[in-house]
């Protein structure tokens, strides 16, 4: 089959021709009919992850149709359409994952970073870990929700009940999970990079009731902000921007260094938390609301072998929604 394989962080992806997966017990064979394009791939492939597994195939928000069934599967059969997440295995016995924390398991493995992913023709995952899609969206318009909705979802569910919400860093979470928040009557202020004038009225399209700078403060004070930027200078402007018992909530995997800052913008009870994977708890939830918002994604298609292409255009911020990797186009 035809793959886009890392072969070592920093490089470039190369398109190669490797053997189509065998699936093993538990494991469904996946032909892959879409795969979006997510900031984490980048963290990967750009060497801030650690200890990739090598050479890897990149790639962890894949739609696509059942084509084989390793030994004990039961929940799939040949023919169904199912997605594949971030988080791809878990030990099931560690306290955390008897305790309804299976994100935190520190055994799991990762689609796209520990398991091959996606960028290819044909994928294997764990039957446990494969999520039936909802038949109104399209394989592009369903991929990018396998991690920019999920993973914002658990993200907005951080941030309690509350009403006023900024986003910092308005890709393809956010342009989701502003659809949701305004669902539950809720309020998005956006921020973008400076004179993102795009991304602001893209926001504003969804939604949301103001846009502006990330320096910039809202209109009134915040309840809660969710950062989806991995940009660690942005944690003192979110705690500046929120009012007493706010919450800020990082969304990220990866971030850079949180810069020190005055003890005053933590205080009044004032909190900061991180999100970590996901669990199939977040993602059942996430596939019955969606349909109901209804949310609709913004997709940016691109053939496989042009993987590299749409990494660098979500590097540089040219990416409105979400870039989607089509094989066979």
């Amino acid at each position: 089959m035809k793959a886009m394989v890392l072969h070592a962080p920093r490089q470039p992806l190369r398109a190669t021709e490797v053997p189509t997966p065998t699936p093993g017990p538990g494991e469904v064979l996946i032909q892959v009919r879409a795969c979006a394009v997510c900031r984490t791939d980048l963290h990967v492939v750009d060497g801030e992850l650690p200890k990739p597994k090598l050479p890897l195939v990149p790639g962890h928000e894949i739609i696509g149709i059942v084509t084989a069934r390793g030994d004990g599967v039961e929940r799939f059969k040949a023919g169904d359409r199912v997605g594949v997440p971030w988080l791809g295995w878990t030990c099931g016995v560690c306290e955390y994952c008897r305790t309804g924390r299976e994100n935190l398991c520190d055994q799991a493995r990762f689609t796209g970073y520990t398991l091959d992913g996606g960028y290819a023709e044909y994928t294997v995952a764990d039957q446990r870990y494969c999520f039936p899609i909802p038949d109104s969206y399209s394989d592009a318009e369903a991929a990018p929700l396998l991690c920019a909705g999920l993973i914002g979802y658990r993200s907005l569910g951080k941030t309690g009940d509350a009403r006023r919400i900024g986003i910092y860093g308005f890709g393809a979470a956010a342009h989701i999970i502003t659809q949701v928040a305004r669902f539950q009557g809720r309020e998005i202020y956006a921020f973008t990079r400076r004179g993102d004038r795009e991304a602001q009225e893209f926001a504003l399209s969804l939604g949301a009731a103001w846009a502006g700078d990330s320096e910039s403060l809202p209109p009134e004070k915040l309840d809660a902000a969710i950062i989806f930027a991995p940009a660690g200078d942005l944690v003192p402007l979110a705690l500046k921007a929120v009012g007493k018992g706010g919450t800020v909530v990082c969304g990220g995997i990866h971030m850079s260094n949180i810069p020190a800052f005055p003890y005053e913008l933590l205080w009044k009870e004032r909190s900061v938390c991180s999100v970590a994977n996901l669990t199939r708890r977040d993602g059942e939830e996430f596939f019955a609301l969606a349909p109901r918002v209804p949310v609709r994604t913004t997709v940016q298609t691109f053939p496989l072998a042009e993987a590299n292409e749409a990494l660098n255009r979500l590097r540089a911020g040219q990416i409105r929604g979400a870039a989607v990797l089509v094989p066979g186009t």
